[in-house]
């Protein structure tokens, strides 16, 4: 049976490949080549393409493809109040490592009602009231103001106390909601990679160098995202969606749920659960019997986006059946197991190719749980 409201049985994470004309207009906007107005005007032309583009592909949403941003989560953090980007050396990934950018916190947090990405969902629900399909934003999830450089990143004279951190994170995040609510998102999601790195033994020690205690950090990133969350209105959706890394096709972190799945799937209170399910590297299924009874959705990320292999329709099928035996198939959804294009440069396949992987991604959803 389909689904009404959000995540839908056939869904995706939110990042798509940025097309050669986005990418030839940032570049001579890096360049000084042409003006701001001119590279938004790009940008929304090619917004307006894609959310067609997805509606033809049978979704029953669409997004931006985060076609303004060149990271999916610093361009959104570096726009709140007392947040600021600033060199770093990089992130490491599997094999590579990312551009020398991070966060910090300079200042007291707030969500200021200027935030550019309020702008960006507007222009994205006007493209899709005119192709009569959902518009989906996506946007960080607080625990990666704290995650990404801890105690070192935020201000000792601003914040002394982190506990005075944590509560103005979740309230500047309330706002946030509340927000993007009245700009009218009714589909929200919080994309998070820290539920996985605290899967992962390797990341898990990194956090005890610095002086984190990894077996503490859930419970206050639950009550940070559960504040945050608290006062939506029941006709929105908030989503989240759990990532092992994604950068031109590589990877930070191995590990199955288990660690974390209880307070991730029972206690944190979101609607829905974008899970990585593409490699070993994400476990087995059995951590989904936390999945409460009701109207949780687990949404599978079977279909890789690192790679332009497509996977075959019966092996989506038999893993969905898979995870049926730990959670009631009506409380599952199918989708890619990441965005294409987390950040600017994208991952290693082509255009062709997720498209093809977003089809299989319908195709297979109407075949288990039929069509609409």
């Amino acid at each position: 049976m389909q689904k009404s409201k959000p995540p839908f049985r056939a869904d995706h994470v939110g990042s798509l490949l940025r097309p050669e004309r986005i990418k030839d207009a940032r570049a001579r906007f890096a360049k000084g080549e042409i003006k701001a107005a001119e590279l938004a005007r790009v940008e929304s032309l090619e917004i307006g393409k894609i959310v067609q583009k997805q509606k033809q592909n049978g979704l029953r949403l669409a997004t931006d493809g985060e076609f303004r941003r060149s990271w999916w989560h610093f361009d959104f953090l570096k726009s709140l109040d007392g947040c600021e980007l600033h060199k770093t050396d990089g992130i490491q990934f599997n094999g590579i490592t990312t551009r020398g950018e991070s966060i910090r916190v300079t200042g007291k947090l707030d969500f200021p009602g200027s935030h550019p990405m309020l702008e960006h969902f507007k222009l994205l629900k006007d493209k899709c009231d005119l192709a009569g399909i959902l518009p989906k934003m996506t946007i960080p999830s607080p625990s990666l103001l704290h995650y990404r450089g801890g105690r070192r990143a935020i201000s000792q004279e601003v914040y002394p106390d982190m506990d005075d951190f944590f509560v103005d994170l979740a309230k500047t995040y309330r706002r946030a909601v509340q927000a993007f609510y009245d700009a009218g998102c009714r589909y929200l999601q919080f994309d998070d990679t820290v539920w996985a790195y605290l899967c992962s033994e390797d990341q898990r020690e990194k956090l005890r160098g610095r002086g984190e205690d990894p077996d503490a950090l859930p419970a206050v990133y639950a009550r940070v995202i559960n504040y945050a969350i608290a006062e939506r209105p029941a006709d929105m959706t908030i989503t989240t969606h759990v990532c092992r890394g994604n950068f031109r096709s590589t990877w930070i972190s191995s590990g199955g749920y288990e660690p974390v799945a209880e307070i991730l799937l029972s206690r944190v209170n979101y609607d829905g659960y974008f899970l990585e399910y593409d490699s070993d590297r994400a476990g087995g299924f059995e951590p989904l019997r936390f999945l409460p009874k009701g109207n949780k959705t687990v949404v599978l990320g079977l279909v890789t986006s690192k790679t332009g292999a497509l996977e075959t329709k019966d092996d989506i099928r038999q893993r969905v059946m898979e995870a049926a035996k730990f959670v009631a198939l009506d409380q599952l959804a199918l989708s890619p197991q990441c965005g294409f294009a987390s950040t600017e440069e994208g991952n290693v396949l082509t255009e062709d190719e997720q498209w093809a992987k977003l089809r299989l991604v319908v195709d297979v959803a109407n075949d288990v749980w039929g069509r609409s």
